[in-house]
């Protein structure tokens, strides 16, 4: 633990919400909602406004409507977030060498390691320069927390929120945690809060009266201890300048269960690609390729399959996702669908010969995976596999394309509400909503006043998809 609350820890506030509202001059200050906007889509963010009618984070959308009906409902924007997230990561290293994200609007700090900071003066003037650089270079806010552990710096900026600081001096943390839920610390959640209540633990304080064996008795030697140390306050984990990624993967949630079984393959397939995708741009490889499929009635069916070398091309991971679907039963219904790759390296090795030679042993026997492939099997209801869906419903949170259609057929362009487009008379804009082959769309720029209201029809030649403007106005 350290004596000085040289910890830093941003999180940003109602980031996707907040970064639309900053966008949209007519949505700063109303209600904003970001989310799937499917009949199963869930929220991603909600902005402060919103909040205040109950709506929150994972809540179904369905639900969100009903509190907030007249709230504007938007499809995520991610590529606009994550050039957001770059400059605000820029930022941060600017602080120091020890960065560590946990997310597009969140990462750790360690300021001592930088040399801005080495005392609780220091550490306070470093967490306030960095939310006025924050404010100027992205137009957006975030809340800081500075404490000497990274447990007490992520509950001090929760404190901060919104738009503010915290600083915990260290030393007194057995204090503030002491009439605190049990909730509050690390690795505590439903499912365990739910097994301390029923033995007579809701606050920190009870944890630590309980004692140490008794934490072990009930959570296991694991859980049990360390739960106990941070009780205390005692979190001694430093701040990781390189978390190396385990895997890759992309999943996408359906409005209908697809019961069809070509598409169904087709779904898989292009997921494979979207996979591969992920995998080159992080500059990796991998051996073990992951099907997910979840059925109509919640249960997931997870199968892999392990390849003899790492590999990056998007054909052997679109035909090995494929072997793995044949092994699943989807009369049923499927709701979800995931591909992913584990296992990863910085290089390829792909030896095509032995593939080959797999791949002929599958066509020979009919066998579903690999030889030596791994295969694993869960098919439980549980309450895990429902926060995956809700967490895909954010990820493929726009409607998932159909089937390919015929040659002949006319492809009808989609406008996703909330995405940028661009007319040849009136400029930029974004859809308000479309439907019946119109499209509505708000022409108004992040700098300008709140902009005039125009109809189009969905093939108007004159109107595009258009680039995400800056939030702050360069010159």
């Amino acid at each position: 633990m350290r004596a000085a609350p040289t910890i830093l820890h941003l999180d940003m506030d109602a980031f996707f919400a907040a970064a639309e509202q900053a966008s949209k001059p007519s949505l700063r200050g109303k209600p904003v909602v970001v989310g799937g906007l499917g009949p199963r889509g869930v929220v991603a963010t909600a902005s402060y406004e919103a909040r205040r009618f109950g709506v929150h984070s994972a809540m179904p959308m369905g639900q969100a409507r009903r509190l907030a009906p007249n709230a504007a409902y938007l499809v995520p924007r991610f590529s606009f977030y994550r050039s957001i997230s770059e400059q605000v990561m820029e930022l941060l290293g600017r602080l120091s060498p020890l960065v560590e994200p946990l997310s597009l609007d969140e990462a750790f700090v360690d300021l001592d390691a930088g040399g801005v900071a080495d005392d609780s003066a220091s550490a306070r003037a470093a967490g306030e320069r960095l939310r006025a650089d924050i404010l100027a270079t992205t137009g957006l806010t975030g809340s800081v927390g500075l404490a000497g552990s990274k447990m007490i710096a992520k509950i001090a900026s929760e404190e901060a929120k919104p738009d503010g600081l915290v600083l915990i001096e260290p030393g007194t943390e057995r204090e503030l945690l002491a009439p605190r839920s049990v909730r509050i610390l690390p690795g505590v959640g439903p499912a365990t809060g739910e097994h301390l209540r029923r033995a007579g633990m809701t606050t920190v304080s009870d944890l630590v009266e309980a004692g140490e064996d008794e934490l072990v008795r009930l959570l296991g030697r694991a859980h049990g201890a360390s739960l106990y140390l941070m009780a205390q306050g005692y979190d001694d984990r430093p701040v990781v300048a390189e978390r190396d990624a385990k895997s890759v993967s992309v999943e996408d949630t359906f409005d209908v269960d697809l019961h069809d079984r070509v598409r169904i393959r087709f779904e898989v397939e292009r997921l494979a690609e979207r996979c591969v995708g992920r995998l080159r741009a992080s500059g990796h490889s991998g051996r073990t390729i992951v099907l997910k499929v979840r059925r109509f009635d919640f249960s997931t069916l997870t199968r892999s399959e392990t390849l003899r070398g790492p590999t990056d091309d998007p054909g052997v991971v679109r035909e090995a996702a494929g072997r793995l679907l044949e092994a699943v039963d989807t009369t049923g219904g499927v709701r979800l669908l995931g591909v992913g790759v584990s296992g990863l390296a910085d290089y390829t090795q792909e030896d095509l010969f032995a593939q080959a030679e797999a791949d002929a042993a599958h066509a020979a026997e009919g066998a579903v995976g690999a030889v030596g492939a791994v295969a694993t099997v869960s098919a439980s209801a549980s309450e895990e596999g429902a926060e995956g869906d809700a967490g895909a419903a954010v990820t493929g949170a726009s409607a998932v394309a159909a089937v390919e259609p015929e040659a002949h057929e006319p492809v009808e362009r989609r406008w996703a509400p909330g995405h940028d487009v661009r007319h040849a008379v009136y400029g930029a804009g974004w859809v308000q909503g479309s439907g019946v082959g119109r499209v509505t769309v708000r022409f108004e720029e992040p700098w300008s006043e709140p902009g005039r209201v125009r109809t189009f029809a969905v093939d108007d030649p004159e109107l595009e998809p258009g680039e995400a403007l800056p939030l702050v106005r360069r010159g």
